[in-house]
C-alpha cells in the first residue's frame, strides 16, 4: 500500500508541472505576425501563459537557432543588427516541469533605410551586336564574354570591345535559352532559363566540360561571382549562394530596400564588396549589401538610351529589349552597361543626385 500511495503521488506532480495540451494552445506571443521592422532596430517579444502554469524557463529562438534564454516570462529585446532581410521566424520555447511548449510569429526584417539615388554620366559609347539578347556580361581580359539568350539563338560569346565584333561563339542547342554566366578561373559558368540545367565551358575553347542540373529555384535568370561563391537569382528577391567547384547551393540572400521585397533581379556583377543587379523590364539598376541583403542605392537609367533614338528592332518590341547587362573592367575601372539588342554598350560613371 506504501508503494502505491508514493506512485500516485509522483504521478501527480509530473501532471501538474507540465503543459496540458489545453494549456499549450493557448501560449501566445507578440509582436503580432507580419510586423514589419528595420535593420537595426531590436524587436520586443513577450509570451504569455495560462494563469494556472509556472514556466520555469522560456527559451527565444530565431529561425531556429536560440538567441537568448530566460527564468521568467518577462519581455525580452532581440537585436537584429547582424541579421540577414526578410521573414523571420521568432519562437518562444516555454519550459514547465521539464517539458517544452512552443509558439511562434513572423516579422519582417527590411533594409534600414531608403537607398541613395544615383544617376548616370555617359563617359564613352561602344558598338553593341543587335542580335544579341543580352542575358550575361562580363569584362575579362581585355574582353567582353556574353550569354545571349532566346529558344534557337541562344549562345556564348567572346566580344571585342571597341569593334562589338563577336570573336569566339558557341551556339547552344534551340531547346535551351541561354541566361546569366560567370567567369570562374579558366571555366565560364552558364545557366538556362527554365530548363535547371548549366553549363561549365572551357574559356579559351568555349568546350562544353560538363553540366549540372539546378531544382533548388524556379528558373535562372542572372549570375557573377565574389571570388569565393557564384551568385544566381531566379525571377524572385532571392540570390543564392552556390559553391564555385559543386555548383551546389551553400545559402541564399533575400533583397529587400526599405518598403519589401525588390524582385525581378536579373544580370548581377559584383563590384568592390558589393552586388550591382538589373530590374528587368525597368530602367534601374541597383547596388545589394552581399551581408544582409539591403538595397543601398539606386540608379536612374531612364535617359541612357531614349527609345525613339533606338534600332526599329528594338522599338517595336520594348518589352522585352530592355535595359540588361553589367560588366566591370577592375583593372581600369571601367563600368558598361547595355540592353538586350542594343547597338550600343555605354561606358559610364554613376552619379549621387
Amino acid at each position: 500500500m506504501k508503494y502505491r500511495i508514493i506512485a500516485v503521488a509522483l504521478i501527480t506532480t509530473t501532471v501538474a508541472g507540465c503543459f496540458t495540451k489545453k494549456q499549450s494552445a493557448v501560449l501566445s506571443v507578440s509582436p503580432e505576425a507580419g510586423t514589419s521592422y528595420k535593420l537595426g532596430d531590436q524587436i520586443p517579444v513577450s509570451v504569455s501563459v495560462p494563469t494556472d502554469t509556472k514556466a520555469d524557463s522560456v527559451q527565444y529562438l530565431v529561425d531556429s537557432v536560440r538567441v537568448l534564454s530566460r527564468k521568467d516570462t518577462l519581455s525580452i529585446k532581440i537585436k537584429t543588427d547582424s541579421m540577414k532581410l526578410g521573414s523571420k521566424l521568432i519562437t518562444a520555447r516555454v519550459f514547465s516541469g521539464g517539458k517544452p511548449a512552443e509558439v511562434s510569429t513572423n516579422v519582417m526584417l527590411l533594409a534600414p533605410k531608403a537607398p541613395a539615388v544615383y544617376t548616370f554620366k555617359i563617359e564613352k559609347v561602344f558598338p553593341h551586336d543587335t542580335s544579341s539578347y543580352t542575358e550575361g556580361l562580363q569584362y575579362v581580359d581585355g574582353f567582353l564574354y556574353e550569354s545571349a539568350g532566346n529558344y534557337g539563338n541562344s549562345s556564348l560569346r567572346k566580344v571585342d570591345l571597341n569593334t562589338g565584333t563577336v570573336v569566339q561563339k558557341a551556339k547552344m542547342d534551340p531547346m535551351y535559352f541561354g541566361e546569366g554566366i560567370a567567369v570562374v578561373g579558366d571555366k565560364i559558368i552558364q545557366l538556362t532559363y527554365k530548363e535547371k540545367k548549366g553549363f561549365v565551358y572551357d574559356k579559351n575553347t568555349f568546350k562544353i566540360l560538363s553540366t549540372f542540373n539546378f531544382n533548388w529555384a524556379p528558373e535562372g535568370w542572372g549570375m557573377t561571382y565574389d571570388g569565393k561563391n557564384l551568385l544566381h537569382n531566379d525571377s524572385t528577391n532571392r540570390i543564392w549562394l552556390l559553391n564555385k567547384d559543386t555548383y551546389m547551393p551553400q545559402g541564399y540572400l533575400d533583397v529587400y530596400d526599405d518598403k519589401g521585397p525588390v524582385n525581378q533581379i536579373n544580370e548581377m556583377e559584383y563590384i568592390d564588396g558589393k552586388i550591382y543587379a538589373n530590374i528587368y523590364t525597368t530602367d534601374t539598376i541597383i547596388v545589394i549589401d552581399p551581408k544582409n541583403g539591403a538595397v543601398v542605392e539606386s540608379v536612374d537609367l531612364k535617359n541612357l538610351y531614349p527609345m525613339d533614338s533606338r534600332p526599329y528592332s528594338v522599338k517595336s518590341d520594348p518589352a522585352n529589349n530592355v535595359l540588361n547587362g553589367i560588366a566591370w573592367d577592375e583593372k581600369g575601372k571601367r563600368l558598361f552597361v547595355t540592353g538586350k539588342k542594343w547597338d550600343k554598350l555605354f561606358q559610364v560613371k554613376f552619379v549621387k543626385q
